[in-house]
Order: C-alpha cells, then structure tokens, then sequence
C-alpha cells in the first residue's frame, strides 16, 4: 500500500481477475469472490492481510508440455506447485508468479504464459484459523536445456509425467497441471 492506498499490485490483480475468463462456472463465482476481497481489502495482496491474501503460483512445464516440475513442500508435505506471497518490489501478479518460480527452481529463462489458467483458496498457516490463501495459478515452460535446484523451501523437487503425478498431492494440483497442459497446447 502507499499512503494507506492500494498500490499497482492491487491495481494488477484487480485488473487480472477482471478480464480472465475463468474456464467454469466454479472458477468464475471464485474469481468474484477474489474481486470482493480485493475490493474491500487495500492490503489483500500482502501476507499482513489476515482475512486473506493474494498469492502467486506456476505449474512449470518441461519444453515438450509432457513434465511438470513439482514441490515436496516442507511445510505442508505434499507436492504443490511453485509459488507463493507476494513482495513489495512486485508490480504485477504475473511477475510475482514468475519470481516465484524461478526462485523455487532455480531454473533461469522460464517462459510465463500471459493469464492465470485457474485460481484456488485454500487455508493456510501463516495466519490464524480461517484466513486463506486466493492463489491465482499460472503456467510456464523451462528451456529444453533446463536444470532444477532445490530451494530451502523445499524438501525435493522433482519432474513428473503430467499424467502420473506423485502422492501425496491434491486434485487443485491435477486440475491444473491438466489445465497447463491444455493451455500450452494452444500456443503451439
């Protein structure tokens, strides 16, 4: 925020949500929740907000669209996607997504795609019970040449078939991994 205000990173995420088109009818009544809070949260991109906040993820595709590149996250224990809060230096979601991504990969020249393919609240653990993570999820794809590092974030990371993916996961994780596939099938 600046001088109490919503600063260009609420103004991105507000102007993200406003023209994705979301891929049901689930995911579209999600996104005007998202909508809601930002509209009555100033803070609702930071981690400071505790009703909830915006968050940041990737799905990171291999160059042939047939891997993805997941997490064993060390907080949670389960295989997630790249991802997480948002920063000051931030400007947009879609720099936040990418940041987080080649943070967490340690993988340079990734390629974002332009918009979010899903979005997802879930509960999380950096606040109280009842605040949530509005996780708006993109898609990117490593150079061929690509070669991961783990993070301190992370206990493993590792490159899964997108049609075996490892347990433990959730079906938010296998929605979009589909979901990123499908995606990056039409750019090509």
């Amino acid at each position: 925020m600046t001088n109490g205000r919503p600063g260009p990173l609420h103004a991105d995420a507000i102007r993200v949500l406003e023209g994705w088109r979301a891929p049901d009818t689930a995911q579209d009544r999600l996104r005007e929740d998202f909508l809601r809070h930002l509209e009555t949260h100033p803070d609702g991109v930071w981690r400071e907000c505790v009703p909830g906040h915006v968050t940041a993820s990737t799905a990171v595709l291999d160059a042939s669209g047939s891997r993805v590149l997941l997490t064993l996250h060390g907080k949670v224990k389960a295989w997630l996607q790249l991802g997480g809060h948002c920063e000051p230096d931030d400007t947009t979601l879609s720099a936040a997504a990418l940041r987080e991504a080649t943070e967490e990969s340690g993988i340079p020249g990734l390629r974002l795609l332009p918009d979010p393919v899903q979005i997802d609240r879930h509960h999380v653990r950096c606040h109280p019970e009842g605040s949530h993570h509005l996780d708006v999820q993109y898609v990117a794809v490593a150079p061929a040449d690509a070669r991961h590092r783990i993070s301190d974030e992370s206990d493993d990371l590792r490159w899964f078939p997108v049609d075996s993916l490892p347990e433990p996961t959730d079906d938010t994780v296998r929605r979009l991994v589909a979901r990123a596939t499908t995606a990056l099938s039409r750019t090509t």
